[in-house]
């Protein structure tokens, strides 16, 4: 199924994006230009990321175009010439792009996506892929943490009535499942992108009835398999439970095998555990608790720490909507220009330093220990081409006289790679099953100790030693044009 804007994607970006695009144009100035997109920050306080959103972008960006309306609208107001709006009657990316494959676990300060075509061209896209990649990935990363907190059980994707929009819920409902959810009730996002749509009832189904009891049995004469009760609407333990427990071993004395009851407020804990105990003492051993109410990460935790016996959780406004940390720090850079037919790095220069950017066109090494666990991130220039065998200096990107040693790996991966050439998507994409698999692969290899609610450890992601000289040698040249033009304007003073 397509993955892609329900607008046209074009049009779908910030209004100096254009302006910027018009002046290139007028100016005759569209050398070939590289960008890439990364984050600074871990969302949620968090010790990973999880990358996603690259089909949608590039399905997107395939089908970049100016229609006539959009040429009109943007004629009207009366800031764009002629002759740069019949050149965006014919406009079509026609550039490269590399990319880290969705599922994979990412970190602050390393290139995501790479993108080198005319600046023109490469400015346009900057809106567009940073709307796209930030939010699935801030969200594939949200359902990641709830999938670990729940000790990798059954997620439900419940949130589309309090997501940010129609494509804010259909994009939360695909990067939810490739974060690690296991179905949802968004129906049109299930079959857009084939994720398993689940769903029980609400309390108005039951309270349309004349009684509890008539409700859960009309409810069970027309879903008798995957039958979920709803227990919560007048007293979940006095009425709904009981009333439940009827239903359910009826549906057992006639073969039906997969009822369970589903817990929508009070203390879940303490409620989750006396309908266990009654559940099995009724001989429904098998049936199943599903509890939702607006759960999130730390609470699910909480529960599971507390053995609830909860089988299925789900999650609604905290997921889609990323509560606690709403959008992910993402910015996308010119890197590198070309001058004289041959790129030469560029650099974003900040008093703070942590959005002084890296320079140049660059590649990202994992490195893996024996047991296949990443241990560090190298990003190095491109065409360093790193092969397993020495050890490699890794230094901190911001202070040069901090190192690290690594020589105790067994593997290094480099993590971009090209997945559209001339405008064109190169390969097939995976389908959203073998994204989540990979996603669950990735996140089981990874270490504990980034993976904590709290106080995560760091993961590091260093510079290599050619990489480093390039960026604070840059920094110094920056520094003393500076202080030469000061000295210049202080003898001019005099």
């Amino acid at each position: 199924m397509e993955s892609k804007c329900f607008l046209n994607c074009a049009m779908l970006t910030d209004f100096y994006e254009l302006t910027m695009m018009q002046g290139y144009f007028l100016q005759d100035h569209n050398p070939q230009a590289v960008f890439e997109m990364f984050f600074r920050r871990a969302p949620f306080d968090g010790g990973f990321s999880v990358f996603a959103g690259l089909e949608t972008l590039l399905k997107s960006i395939a089908d970049f175009r100016f229609d006539a309306e959009d040429l009109d609208y943007l004629s009207a107001q009366k800031v764009f010439r002629k002759e740069f709006l019949d050149y965006l009657a014919d406009f079509q990316f026609r550039g490269e792009i590399h990319a880290m494959d969705e599922g994979t676990l990412v970190f602050p300060n390393e290139p995501l996506i790479r993108v080198q075509a005319p600046l023109i061209e490469a400015q346009l896209l900057e809106s567009l892929l940073l709307n796209i990649v930030n939010f699935q990935t801030l969200i594939a990363t949200k359902a990641a943490r709830i999938y670990l907190a729940s000790e990798e059980g059954e997620i439900l994707e419940f949130g589309m009535r309090r997501a940010h929009g129609v494509n804010g819920a259909l994009g939360a409902t695909r990067a939810a499942f490739i974060g690690g959810a296991s179905g949802t009730s968004n129906t049109l996002a299930g079959k857009l992108f084939d994720i398993p749509v689940k769903g029980t009832m609400a309390h108005s189904w039951i309270m349309s009835f004349e009684s509890e009891l008539a409700a859960f049995e009309k409810y069970a004469e027309v879903y008798p398999d995957g039958c979920i009760l709803l227990i919560d609407t007048y007293d979940t333990l006095k009425s709904g439970l009981e009333n439940a427990i009827k239903i359910g071993k009826n549906l057992q004395e006639k073969g039906h095998d997969s009822f369970g009851v589903r817990l929508d407020s009070g203390d879940l804990e303490y409620l989750s555990k006396r309908v266990r105990e009654r559940l099995d003492q009724a001989g429904l051993k098998n049936a199943k608790i599903t509890a939702s109410n607006e759960l999130d990460e730390g609470i699910i935790h909480q529960l599971i720490t507390e053995k609830a016996p909860i089988d299925v959780w789900g999650v609604g406004t905290h997921l889609v909507t990323a509560k606690s940390d709403p959008a992910l720090t993402g910015v996308y850079k010119l890197m590198a220009k070309e001058v004289d037919e041959k790129f030469v790095p560029t650099i974003k220069v900040s008093n703070n330093p942590e959005k002084i950017s890296d320079p140049g066109i660059k590649q990202v090494y994992r490195f893996y220990n024996g047991a296949g666990s990443p241990i560090a991130d190298l990003i190095a220039q491109e065409g360093e081409n790193l092969k397993v065998g020495p050890p490699y200096r890794f230094y901190h990107p911001r202070y040069p006289y901090r190192f690290l040693d690594v020589a105790e790996y067994q593997r290094i991966e480099p993590l971009l790679s090209p997945v559209m050439k001339d405008g064109k998507i190169l390969a097939d994409f995976p389908d959203l099953k073998t994204i989540q698999k990979r996603t669950k692969n990735n996140l089981q290899t990874l270490d504990d100790t980034y993976k904590r609610l709290i106080n995560p450890h760091v993961y590091k992601v260093s510079l290599s030693e050619k990489l480093k000289d390039l960026k604070f040698s840059m920094i110094a040249e920056y520094e003393r044009e500076i202080q030469e033009k000061a000295s210049r304007k202080g003898s001019d003073s005099r």
